[in-house]
């Protein structure tokens, strides 16, 4: 009986939403984020806009379109005033959403916001927003299509200078636009396809038509291959990469990672198998994303929660975007062979990850050690820095390692053309250019070639 009340008035709800929807609500909603600021911007969507507005500033007329105005703003059941702010007034369809739009900048107080908020909620016709769906009205007026939404979205949420390049870049619009010339080559083939199909026999379509149809597929299969086959350079820019600190117990794992984002994130201690779970923090180096995991150390554990700690870790590894394997740079083999057995226990056989060797506690070296150390990893070897966690010394490096390889990993937000950012991108991306090959197998087979031919 709970159950059937519950779906009941879920129902309710809904059916509340598609009429309000059907009828052309008004929203509001604070647009420029909650908590304590100097100036809060509360906007309003829908027909109800303009009322809404010439209700809280007690003025008969609207202020002109996309103009600053200065107005006393009041509670219109009580006539108090809530503040002194300045209003805008954005007709349709010429406003983020394609509709009569208003905003409210008022004094970002929680008193003051509130009291707005509860003004507008008091006016017919006006109901709070839903996440999102400013947005999604500007998509259902065609003020933005998908791809430009998902990278507004992006855009909000961006934290590092190359996650807001790429989401600019695609808000507006630069992927859609490729997106959308895709789209109408193969329109256009299809329609050089059916005209032959339909008026071949009357000698109104050239043979030639076929040949361009398949030469056009051909390309767009090719073209799409090669923007699916990025690395995830997008995905990887838009999530961040994630980067994995593995190694023995007791070689700066922690300290390492409290290093990098200065402050006290892993508990450190010199006890062997501290650590136990996985410790995560997001991090901006070189203006791009890392989410960097400490792990426990990598043996052969016999206490039972260190072994789940363990297995945790090596999970981490194989899943990560980018290693870095730390070593005890006093007690590693300073020969290639010796360096790379100790490497390799660090990484599974098979891998292919991006890896950058750290060799902590190097305030422990003496006289020339360092220098054999670093012509050694420099003969084979991925990057390598020389560190110590207890001084500093060789943070600037390392550092500079890392941005490096988050720059390869990420690629140039800017240049060439746009990257896939969404896995739904690349599963139907994916499914495209598999109907593309099987047209093309298809058309070549009724040809009376082979597959191996056309290979």
């Amino acid at each position: 009986m709970a159950l059937r009340r519950a779906l009941s008035a879920a129902g309710r709800r809904w059916a509340q939403r598609l009429c309000s929807a059907a009828w052309g609500d008004t929203i509001f909603a604070v647009s420029s984020g909650h908590g304590r600021c100097g100036v809060a911007v509360i906007r309003t969507s829908g027909p109800g806009s303009g009322g809404a507005l010439r209700s809280l500033t007690g003025r008969p007329k609207l202020p002109p379109p996309r103009v600053l105005a200065l107005r006393r703003i009041r509670d219109p059941s009580t006539a108090e005033t809530l503040d002194r702010g300045l209003v805008v007034w954005f007709p349709g369809p010429r406003s983020f959403t394609g509709e009569d739009c208003a905003e409210l900048h008022v004094h970002g107080g929680p008193a003051v916001v509130s009291g707005v908020l509860r003004a507008l909620g008091s006016l017919p016709g006006l109901r709070p927003a839903e996440p999102g769906e400013f947005t999604r009205r500007a998509f259902r007026r065609g003020k933005l299509d998908l791809t430009a939404a998902e990278g507004l979205g992006d855009l909000i949420r961006a934290e590092t200078e190359a996650q807001r390049r790429q989401a600019l870049r695609q808000m507006e619009g630069e992927l859609g636009r490729l997106y959308q010339r895709w789209s109408e080559t193969l329109t256009q083939a299809l329609a050089h396809l059916e005209a032959y199909i339909d008026f071949s026999e009357d000698d109104n379509v050239e043979e030639e038509v076929l040949s361009q149809v398949d030469a056009t597929v051909r390309a767009l299969e090719q073209e799409i291959g090669a923007h699916l086959q990025d690395g995830r350079r997008g995905e990887l820019l838009r999530g961040g990469v994630h980067a994995v600190i593995a190694g023995p117990p007791n070689v700066g794992k922690s300290s390492l990672l409290n290093l990098l984002c200065q402050r006290p994130a892993a508990i450190v201690s010199p006890v062997a198998g501290t650590t136990r779970d996985v410790v995560e923090v997001a991090l901006n180096v070189g203006g791009y994303p890392l989410v960097l995991s400490d792990t426990a150390g990598l043996r052969d554990a016999t206490d039972p929660v260190e072994q789940e700690g363990v297995t945790r870790a090596w999970d981490r590894v194989r899943q990560a975007d980018l290693v870095l394997a730390v070593l005890d740079a006093a007690a590693v083999p300073p020969e290639p062979a010796g360096l790379g057995a100790a490497l390799g226990s660090l990484l599974p056989p098979t891998t292919a990850t991006p890896c950058i060797l750290v060799l902590n506690k190097a305030d422990l070296l003496r006289g020339g050690e360092g220098t054999l150390l670093r012509d050694t990893c420099a003969q084979r070897g991925p990057p390598t820095a020389l560190l110590s966690c207890k001084t500093g010394e060789g943070l600037h490096q390392l550092l500079a390692l890392l941005a490096q390889q988050l720059a390869r990993l990420c690629g140039d937000p800017l240049a060439g053309s746009p990257s896939l950012t969404q896995s739904r991108h690349s599963l139907h991306l994916g499914a495209c250019a598999a109907a593309l090959a099987r047209l093309l197998k298809k058309a070549y087979m009724s040809c009376g070639g082979t597959q191996g031919d056309r290979q």
